[in-house]
């Protein structure tokens, strides 16, 4: 079948890195080694005895011991205050007394941990890529014979011509040399309704060419287009969101200081060392370091099911504590796509006949506006009349012959239908027939069925406040807002502006949702990033911290739910593991406990509030 990319775009083929085997990530390779010298020891220990263990045992204790410290220190000068500080004081203890087997079980607790998480990120990873094809990578260049030559996107020169055949990206910024051709602009623009432009018209890359082929000479490289510059900002506002601390790194700071605490008075009191690594080995944040992310793991198949997926276990706790939605409109709220909203008959006409002869006309058309046309002829099961001579006016319309004279179908300039009162977010294609106006057949980018179900639901489920922003008129976004059940609206906003409104938003965090070019940075700019997939990602991808996969947007009200019910499960197993652990401290401080069964007594903790951390795994009730 080949790869998907490569299908989609055949010069992906040309620019893709050299298949490599794949390799073992880093976290993976260590909780594996781990487990695998662990049962090396003992082995070791049961045929040839104690003698070397110590060696294989510390060797590795003390290998990802450092490993970790060297990111403790990272994290401490970055201000940011984890499980690690606690996790290493235990290993360093226990190696201290010659507990080589205690120390063996933190480090297996503390590989497996980073190797869970990591499982279910570069898993999610996969699934959000699986989906990014839709950046422009190559362009047609017009050879000055007229002939085109299929080139990379970077090869076009200032000055060259390129051609955008109807369905494709304009590849890079150029001026039209068409008299008039139609672009959809959505991506880019947010317009929800393709635009008709006139020759020496100004093209952003990412528009999509909807009728014609397309002269456009190009007026900047691809690395200075408006789709570079937009995702060249993407990791500046990434940079600049909110921090946000785990629930795991919440806890072990409190859960750290006590645990030192009370291992330093038992060693104050007995004069004994052993009892201060005692404490610690039973102190050991093994829920912190396993509870947590196995909840929240567990969230992300689950939210993955209902057609949401994360790219790691903090996007979920990010989507938990959320307070504010943003919504962008076109493709978000909005199916993305025009649909017949009426069809307005003029005197004496009847419907059905109107709305046939457009659709025969549009039949022939490859403009965005006559697939809706057509589909609606269909569902009302209309025979389309018969049409002789058809030519399509690039920008205007459709001619033909039909029952005798001249059949118009387009804008009211090109039929000669007398001007209609305006309805805001409607466009009208106008028909006319030997000179006489037949009426009108209104379309409009229609809402997605299930958008005001999931904007209440949201608010049901602790959204405080619930924002649109549009590249759209406000004309159309007052009407969409006040459909849906949104709380304001900001229109005309281009990209930077979206950003800039989405990074004043209150309360925080702040989920923003969206789909096009144009949505790039508001999604890097936000707490939480969420992208609508359409026929592919690209960009918006890549900024994004989660994709809905499905065309449902109540994936993202079902993902919301599954992530505060998971938060609370974490919380409950966190809180579990941490108490009991607590418990064990007491009781390591008589001594009775020595460190191996303290590091057995902590992984029976740890089973138990696993378990319950899985529970995130199934369907809320």
């Amino acid at each position: 079948m080949g790869d998907p990319l490569t299908r989609a775009n055949p010069a992906a083929a040309v620019v893709a890195a050299p298949v490599r085997r794949r390799r073992i990530p880093l976290t993976w390779s260590l909780a594996g080694g781990t487990a695998l010298i662990g049962a090396v020891a003992g082995t070791w220990q049961l045929t040839l005895g104690p003698g070397g263990v110590p060696w294989i045992l510390g060797t590795l204790a003390a290998g990802v011991a450092g490993w970790r410290l060297i990111r403790m220190i990272s994290d401490i000068r970055s201000q940011r205050w984890g499980i690690d500080v606690l996790a290493v004081l235990a290993v360093a203890s226990t190696m201290v007394v010659g507990e080589w087997w205690a120390a063996w079980v933190i480090t297996l607790m503390m590989t497996g941990g980073d190797a869970l998480e990591d499982f279910a990120s570069r898993r999610a990873h996969r699934e959000i890529q699986s989906l990014m094809e839709r950046a422009p990578r190559q362009a047609f260049r017009v050879l000055p014979d007229g002939s085109t030559v299929e080139v990379l996107v970077d090869e076009v020169a200032v000055g060259d011509v390129v051609l955008v055949r109807p369905g494709d990206l304009v590849p890079v910024d150029g001026t039209l040399l068409e008299d008039r051709a139609a672009f959809d602009l959505s991506s880019v623009s947010g317009e929800s309704l393709p635009e008709t432009l006139t020759r020496g018209a100004q093209i952003p890359s990412g528009a999509v060419a909807t009728t014609v082929p397309a002269r456009v000479a190009c007026t900047a490289p691809a690395r200075l287009s408006e789709y570079q510059r937009i995702v060249d900002a993407v990791g500046a506002a990434a940079g600049s969101r909110s921090r946000f601390v785990r629930l795991s790194d919440r806890i072990a700071v409190p859960f750290t200081v006590v645990a030192l605490l009370i291992a330093a008075a038992a060693w104050l009191i007995t004069g004994e060392f052993l009892r201060f690594a005692e404490v610690l080995v039973v102190a050991t944040p093994c829920p912190l370091l396993i509870a947590a992310p196995a909840a929240f793991v567990a969230g992300m198949g689950r939210t993955a099911r209902a057609g949401l997926v994360a790219k790691n276990a903090e996007v979920l706790e990010r989507i938990a504590a959320v307070r504010t939605a943003a919504f962008d409109k076109t493709g978000t709220l909005t199916g993305g796509a025009p649909m017949v909203a009426g069809v307005e008959p003029a005197d004496g006409v009847d419907a059905d006949r109107l709305l046939a002869l457009a659709a025969a006309a549009e039949s022939l058309s490859a403009h965005a506006l006559a697939a809706p046309i057509v589909a609606a002829a269909a569902e009302r099961g209309l025979r389309l009349p018969a049409l002789s001579a058809v030519a399509e006016v690039p920008g205007d319309g459709m001619r033909a012959k039909a029952e005798g004279a001249e059949l118009r179908v387009g804008s009211a300039a090109f039929t000669g239908a007398p001007l209609a009162q305006p309805i805001a977010g409607v466009v009208a294609v106008t028909v006319s027939l030997g000179g006489r106006g037949m009426g009108r057949i209104l379309l409009r980018d229609p809402l997605r069925s299930d958008a005001a179900a999931t904007i209440a639901g949201l608010h049901e489920d602790g959204i405080e406040q619930i924002v649109m922003l549009t590249g759209d008129d406000a004309g159309t976004a007052r009407a969409v807002a006040a459909l849906v059940g949104i709380d304001r609206f900001d229109a005309r906003l281009r990209p930077e502006q979206k950003a800039a409104v989405v990074k004043e938003l209150l309360p925080r965090p702040v989920l923003m949702v969206g789909d096009g070019i144009n949505d790039v940075l508001v999604l890097a700019s936000a707490d939480v990033g969420v992208a609508v997939s359409r026929s592919g990602l690209g960009a918006v991808g890549e900024s994004a911290d989660a994709v809905i996969v499905t065309d449902r947007l109540g994936a993202l009200l079902d993902a919301r739910r599954i992530a505060r019910r998971t938060r609370r499960i974490a919380r409950q197993s966190v809180w579990f593991g941490v108490l009991v652990s607590v418990g064990l401290m007491a009781v390591a401080t008589t001594g009775v406990l020595p460190p191996i069964f303290g590091a057995l007594a902590q992984e029976a903790v740890d089973v138990l509030t696993i378990l319950n951390a899985l529970r995130a795994a199934r369907a809320p009730q």
